[in-house]
């Protein structure tokens, strides 16, 4: 069973195990629009916590997104370099970013659940 968790620079992470799969929200895409272009990082990079792991633009903006926790890049969604819209299609599923192993399973009790989240976007509009 995977474990979801957000932050409040609209990224979502689902845990199996130490690894993590970390895309954008529903919410951060309908704000960005159609989006056009993605810049992954390459695999075997290290990031900590805060760190841009992603750049994601759309026709209305570009945007970092951010590592919701430390870790090494093992995957990344190659998918997106020809299908970028994917993002928009289905954001918290087959438009992930990367694939992380993460370096201090822990921080994850520092992010909000679904709920949590939900009511942290309400409180946006």
């Amino acid at each position: 069973m995977s474990t979801i968790k957000f932050t409040e620079d609209h990224e979502w992470i689902s845990v199996e195990g130490d690894i993590a799969t970390v895309g954008i929200t529903d919410y951060a895409q309908g704000q960005l629009g159609d989006v056009v272009f993605v810049e992954l990082p390459e695999v075997g990079r290290e990031v900590a916590k805060g760190d841009e792991a992603a750049v994601v633009e759309s026709v209305k903006a570009a945007s970092e997104v951010y590592a919701p926790l430390g870790g090494e890049i093992v995957e990344v969604n190659d998918v997106l370099d020809g299908a970028p819209a994917t993002v928009n299609e289905d954001a918290e599923g087959a438009g992930w970013f990367v694939k992380m192993k993460l370096s201090d399973p822990s921080e994850l009790d520092n992010l909000m659940d679904e709920a949590a989240y939900k009511s942290f976007v309400a409180g946006l509009d």
